[in-house]
């Protein structure tokens, strides 16, 4: 039997159909990921914890949607402090957080750091798993720009 060309394109676009709803349903089956870049540049009290909240809110509510929780919290000008072993007064909820909850990564910025540096005299202590970015606006420009969420606390 021998099909028309209208029947060839009708086959073909049923084919095409197929395809593509077989490929929603594998992509709509992996779970979400949710890419959130939370912004720290104050020393005032309460803002880190506010940031640490966040985080730990976030993951907890797509962790029970079995979605997948990306988290990165970028600290710069007077924020740095929340990130420096000798003027953190978070460090023990920072270790704690960094080591129960996976997916938050800390960036400290390196601009800030140098200033500090210059201006203090000495080399800076950062907590563990803080990761250094050159530029703590520029870091947070760039995650926007690959379609992360934002938040300011």
């Amino acid at each position: 039997m021998m099909l028309s060309r209208r029947g060839v394109s009708g086959l073909a676009a049923l084919m095409a159909w197929l395809v593509a709803s077989r490929a929603s349903a594998t992509q709509s089956a992996d779970p979400k990921t949710h890419r959130v870049a939370l912004q720290v540049s104050s020393r005032e009290n309460g803002v880190f914890d506010l940031a640490l909240n966040n985080a730990v809110n976030l993951a907890r509510e797509y962790s029970n949607q079995a979605e997948e929780l990306e988290v990165e919290i970028v600290a710069y000008g007077p924020g740095l402090h929340m990130l420096r072993a000798d003027t953190s007064p978070v460090t023990s909820r920072i270790h704690s957080i960094t080591e129960s909850v996976p997916g938050i990564v800390l960036s400290a910025c390196g601009n800030t750091i140098k200033a500090m540096e210059k201006a203090e005299g000495h080399p800076l202590e950062l907590l563990p798993h803080v990761g250094i970015v050159s530029a703590g606006a520029v870091r947070l420009v760039a995650l926007q720009e690959a379609g992360w969420s934002y938040l300011r606390v």
